[in-house]
């Protein structure tokens, strides 16, 4: 009889000598005291530049279970996992998922060749260990709330389209950017603004159009584009409901004008605050502000309801880190966001550069700046090929140097609870640690991997890309000193007088 999800018990192994399984047409042995439980195969997160063996890593009841392969731990030929494979979970110098082909028989080991298994780990993974508590974790909350001093007179704001033209809020207002939901409860008699509420973290969360408070045509709640901006106002938390995302920004203080007079007598409730100027003010984004996004009326009834909540007030009070979130391919991964600068739409092409390393793209002109772009799917070896719609550029700064990341698309920005936010597991020793922490989504159970900025180039890595943008800002300083001296040329030329 094929095993339940959790057969045998960790109390059944214990009792007897050796857990029996089915590796690539072997029996094998496994230490039976070493055995905790049996699970049916599950969705697992995967590991880039993971040793080889470890599949990824799965959330077995709140903790993190890294799984790996046994058949390639025994160098053997692994066969795709059928109807009758398991992980059997072992207890070694961590807890730790084993792949199997099915499990035959608790009892004694009989013919089956015995798996010396703390020798097996060691061998495949180096150290197989936890790091200490999340609290000191590097680059744990700390380091995630550090914002470099060079960026104390920008504006962080994240953009969004409504009815095709570009807004932003500024981004320490932003609890979190959400997809929208699949049910909406719409409540009688309130506003054409309101659409209803949903649920959000134990609690509900108003459902707000800016489209109606500035007075713009009505969105169509695109459900695979459209997003949720949840804002704070006071102790109450506002979803908005936005068309699309755009990027995150850092504009100097001289890029923001005030709105003149005659633009804030618009139809709608909400004002807007400022004007942005990007691209050297070939763009404009209107700049709103969460206090200005209701009349009075309405502002006090959404504090006073807040108030009364006190489940959601307490959930949008509680410490939490807040991240942006890309994705590559299937997996997610996340930086904190005071590590990022900005996040901007990748250009139609980049700058090839000669005998650059295979992860470099080339380097893109950012606002006058030139940025090397890294091709993230790469250096993670992801699978297939990138989405042409919807490709972002991280924009981030390492030891002072400027670098872009090229990822498939920036999902969200998450504000995670210190709760949800675990150590990773330390899976190679002597290799830089990419990944220094987990997440877990309590709400959909994703584990999104967490990511070390300064160990996202090495320092060999940061000195050469400083060289390749350093030599394409020479060029293009070149190609424009060379256009302007052949036009005082032609100007001279054409002055002089005839002979």
């Amino acid at each position: 009889m094929a095993p339940s999800a959790r057969e045998p018990s960790a109390q059944a192994a214990g009792a007897a000598e050796a857990l029996t399984v089915m590796v690539a047409g072997q029996e094998l042995a496994l230490p039976a005291g070493a055995v905790q439980e049996v699970l049916r195969p599950r969705p697992v997160t995967r590991v880039p530049h993971a040793p080889p063996g470890l599949l990824g890593l799965i959330n077995l009841r709140g903790a993190v279970l890294p799984v790996a392969s046994l058949a390639q731990l025994m160098e053997l030929e692994a066969a795709p996992p059928s109807a009758a494979a398991r992980i059997v979970v072992v207890n070694g110098r961590a807890p730790v998922g084993l792949l199997v082909d099915s499990v035959s028989v608790l009892g004694g080991e009989g013919g089956a060749r015995r798996v010396e298994l703390d020798a097996l780990l060691v061998r495949g993974f180096g150290s197989l260990a936890r790091r200490g508590a999340a609290g000191q974790a590097p680059g744990g909350a700390a380091a995630a709330g550090a914002v470099p001093e060079a960026r104390a007179e920008e504006l962080a704001l994240i953009g969004f389209v409504l009815a095709g033209q570009d807004y932003a809020l500024p981004l320490d207002k932003v609890v979190a950017v959400a997809r929208l939901p699949e049910e909406v409860t719409a409540v009688p008699r309130t506003g054409q603004a309101m659409l209803g509420v949903t649920a959000f973290r134990g609690g509900l969360l108003p459902l707000v159009s800016p489209h109606a408070l500035l007075g713009l045509p009505a969105g169509e709640m695109d459900a695979g584009r459209g997003r949720v901006l949840v804002v704070r106002m006071g102790r109450a938390a506002v979803g908005l409901v936005v068309d699309r995302m755009t990027a995150i920004l850092r504009l100097p203080e001289s890029a923001i004008d005030p709105v003149p007079p005659v633009l804030t007598r618009g139809a709608g409730e909400a004002r807007v605050e400022a004007i942005g100027r990007l691209d050297g003010g070939r763009r404009l984004v209107s700049v709103l502000s969460p206090a200005r996004l209701f009349d009075d009326q309405t502002a006090s009834r959404i504090l006073a309801d807040a108030r009364e909540a006190e489940g959601m007030a307490g959930t949008v009070g509680e410490a939490a880190e807040q991240f942006v979130v890309f994705r590559l391919g299937e997996e997610h991964y996340g930086l904190p966001i005071a590590a990022v600068d900005e996040v901007a739409r990748r250009p139609e092409s980049l700058t090839r550069i000669p005998r650059a390393p295979a992860f470099v793209e080339g380097v893109m002109n950012l606002r006058g700046s030139v940025v090397p772009v890294i091709d993230q799917r790469r250096r993670f070896g992801t699978a297939g090929v990138a989405e042409g719609r919807g490709r972002r550029i991280v924009v981030v700064t390492l030891e002072g140097l400027r670098a872009g990341f090229a990822v498939d698309a920036v999902t969200e920005v998450l504000s995670l609870p210190v709760a949800a936010l675990a150590p990773a597991p330390e899976l190679a020793a002597g290799e830089a640690t990419v990944f220094d922490r987990i997440a877990t989504v309590e709400r959909d159970g994703r584990m999104i991997l967490l990511i070390e900025p300064k160990a996202l180039l090495d320092a060999a890595e940061r000195d050469l890309l400083a060289a390749i943008a350093a030599k394409a800002a020479a060029g293009e300083a070149r190609a424009g000193s060379g256009g302007r001296s052949g036009a005082r040329s032609r100007g001279e030329s054409g002055a002089a007088p005839a002979s």
